[in-house]
């Protein structure tokens, strides 16, 4: 018989069986550091988000976070990225396209006779 209240996650419980062994005078100071830091991380989000949006409206450059997909990781590599290459003067051609001395000789005329 269910009475319609849904259940505590895992995470809840055991938040509760953590707080009942600390002693009474230790529990109210974690629970108002634990909301300090929620708060707290909320109040630097909106920070951030307010610095974007003033940035973005002055035309400043914005030191903006890697999002999902841009950059991060082995994808990244930063300062250890490989340094871009001065252009080479032109070379002659190479590959399996470029036989050399071992390329059929052209033939002069219309075809064989």
């Amino acid at each position: 018989m269910t009475t319609g209240v849904p259940l505590a996650s895992g995470k809840g419980e055991i938040f509760q069986v953590v707080l009942q062994f600390m002693p009474d005078w230790v529990q109210i100071p974690v629970l108002v550091l634990i909301v300090l830091l929620v708060v707290g991380s909320w109040g630097f989000k909106l920070k951030r988000r307010i610095d974007r949006r003033r940035a973005a409206r002055a035309g400043q450059a914005v030191q903006v976070t890697a999002q999902h997909g841009q950059g991060r990781g082995a994808d990244y590599l930063g300062p250890y990225a490989p340094q871009q290459a001065a252009p080479q003067p032109a070379q002659q051609p190479s590959g399996a396209d470029f036989l050399g001395a071992y390329a059929p000789q052209q033939r002069q005329g219309n075809g064989p006779a």
